[in-house]
């Protein structure tokens, strides 16, 4: 048995041997990566040739992490990777994350990647719930990863619905209350709404500023055991270190400082942390598990020599790169002004032209009904005129009707009747006649009236035609001289319309670079004024969900956080009890 076993680990190494390159697949928070490497490579050599494929400088708060066992480890450096208790079957797959957290964000993470890589990193372990985030800080942290994703909020793009396949909110804060989708879409959208303006990296910074100040943040915690046995919990983190109950992550039992620190040592599996304070008590700690042991042993250096390196002037390299970002970030505000300011042009050039083309369809629709009372005017001089032709020929019959009429009365007059009897009838049908006759007449004079009066209205009928016809051909000069852009006279144009190549363009000067300074300056002196407004953000939030939670499904976590609340205690002011109570 010893024998087979001795042979197929010198065949495994005579492969080894064999292989000069191996395949390695790189996990970061935003991508996988693949590369090819040489079975000599040092743990170092790996992590040079990542972070120059990422153009990552900020190099110190990173490492390779990998699982082993119950528990992870991370890529020595000086180490060969190959000899490290990774998997060796290929490719060989290691996480590329953040192994140390700066103490603020702001002020220390310069490059835009790595901003990036830790907004992605700290958003991935709030959701996973390995930082507990309270509810009302998880809406506003959603709202800032939905800006950093979307950009600027758009009513007729992001409409209702638009985030439902996102995963913005923990678990846990989505069981606590009695909300729907729609109801957290709509909160979360309503802060979305207010970060209009911001950049994606501007976004992801707000994001990191909330996240650093939860008490979780940033810490790496170990089960441990003191002197007595007692089961307690070690938090590592950029400030010191903090001793809990496991049951109480949040608010720590005692906390020492880096800069409080004299001494730990490490000897067969036991730590001891020596505060500067001599008459201040050893603290004597141990772990069950010797991987755990040297994982403390390198957060505890790692974070400590990154504190004092923080207090220390900084190196040349990393002045350059601040003064780089600097002027990446001044030349990006005023390239964002820039654009603001030609989005602008364009928004009011388009808001014209849509008024002229309304304008357009308004004189289109004048000149359309100014043309139909023009056919509806023809049209009725039309009628008019047959109907005065009609009365016309009308008063000529009845005239031709009362002529015949007074030659039959002479006619009769002269052929009078001898008989008495004959005369009266003649004279009955003469007196008849003379009055049919003067009937005859009167109808033909009111028909002549008539005919009098219907040629006076085809005469106004034809007049109105010719203003209408007047009016349309003003109308229509009118409309071609508003709509052909060639035919505007400048004065005529508002200032805002023109596009000329002066108000287009943009010159970096000097003014612009004092306003810039001036705006730095004002942002530091607003700082405070900040931290006021989020925290009034943070409790109308609350109070706006608080009636609809479910008092029965609160964690631990969340019963622990309310209570330090209702303490007015934070993670800040924990600290500095703690070191209150050190000195």
């Amino acid at each position: 048995m010893a024998s087979a076993l001795a042979a197929k680990m010198g065949l495994n190494s005579l492969r080894r041997k064999q292989a000069k390159n191996f395949n390695v697949r790189i996990t970061t928070m935003d991508a996988d990566m693949e590369f090819s490497c040489e079975v000599k490579w040092k743990g170092k050599d790996l992590f040079d040739l990542v972070c120059r494929a990422l153009g990552l400088r900020e190099t110190w708060f990173f490492g390779f992490q990998y699982d082993v066992k119950d528990t992870v480890a991370w890529i020595k450096m000086d180490k060969k990777v190959l000899d490290h208790d990774v998997s060796k079957e290929e490719p060989i797959t290691l996480n590329f994350l953040a192994k140390f957290y700066p103490e603020n964000a702001e002020e220390e993470l310069v490059q835009d990647i790595t901003q990036h890589l830790f907004f992605l990193q700290v958003k991935n372990k709030i959701l996973e719930e390995e930082i507990y985030c309270p509810p009302e800080a998880s809406v506003l942290l959603a709202s800032y990863a939905v800006q950093a994703k979307y950009g600027d909020y758009d009513p007729n793009v992001h409409k209702l619905g638009f985030l439902a396949q996102e995963e913005l909110l923990p678990k846990r804060v989505i069981n606590l209350y009695q909300m729907t989708a729609e109801m957290w879409e709509e909160r979360i959208t309503s802060c979305y709404a207010e970060h209009r303006g911001r950049t994606r990296e501007d976004a992801e910074m707000e994001y990191l500023k909330i996240a650093q100040d939860l008490e979780m943040y940033g810490i790496s915690y170990f089960p441990i055991r003191n002197k007595k046995g007692t089961d307690l919990l070690l938090g590592v983190d950029a400030l010191g270190l903090h001793i809990y109950d496991p049951d109480n992550k949040l608010t720590p039992k005692c906390s020492f400082p880096w800069n409080e620190i004299r001494n730990i040592s490490y000897s067969d599996r036991e730590f001891a942390i020596k505060p500067l304070d001599k008459k201040t008590d050893v603290f004597k700690f141990n772990s069950s598990k010797l991987r755990v042991n040297k994982l403390i042993l390198q957060l505890c250096m790692g974070n400590h020599d990154l504190f004092m390196r923080r207090r220390r002037v900084d190196s040349l390299e990393v002045q350059q790169m601040k003064a780089q970002a600097r002027e990446e970030r001044a030349r990006k505000r005023v390239e964002r002004q820039r654009l603001e300011r030609e989005k602008h042009l364009r928004e009011v050039a388009e808001r014209a032209r849509d008024d002229l083309e309304r304008r357009l369809i308004q004189l289109q629709d004048e000149a359309h009904m100014a043309n139909d009372a023009l056919l509806r005017s023809e049209e009725t001089a039309d009628l008019l005129a047959e109907k005065a032709q009609i009365a016309e020929e009308e008063a000529k019959l009845l005239s031709q009707k009362a002529s015949e009429a007074e030659a039959e009365m002479q006619r009769i007059k002269v052929t009078a009747i001898r008989s008495e009897e004959e005369r009266r009838m003649m004279e009955q049908k003469m007196l008849e006649a003379e009055m049919m006759a003067l009937k005859m007449a009167d109808e033909s004079e009111r028909r002549a009236m008539e005919a009098d009066q219907l040629k006076q209205d085809l005469q106004e009928a034809r007049d109105s035609e010719r203003r209408a016809k007047h009016k349309l051909l003003e109308i229509t000069s009118k409309s071609t001289y508003s709509v052909t852009p060639s035919a505007v006279p400048g004065d005529v144009m508002p200032p805002d319309l023109s596009f000329s190549r002066e108000n287009l363009s943009f010159d970096f000067k000097d003014t612009d670079m004092k306003r810039l300074s001036m705006e730095i300056e004002k942002e530091k002196v607003e700082y405070m004024e900040k931290s006021k407004h989020l925290q009034e953000q943070l409790n109308e939030l609350k109070t706006e969900i608080e009636s609809l939670k479910l008092k029965e499904r609160e964690t631990p976590l969340d019963i622990l956080h309310n209570e330090n609340t209702e303490k007015g205690t934070s993670k800040h002011s924990n600290f500095k009890k703690v070191k209150e109570l050190t000195n």
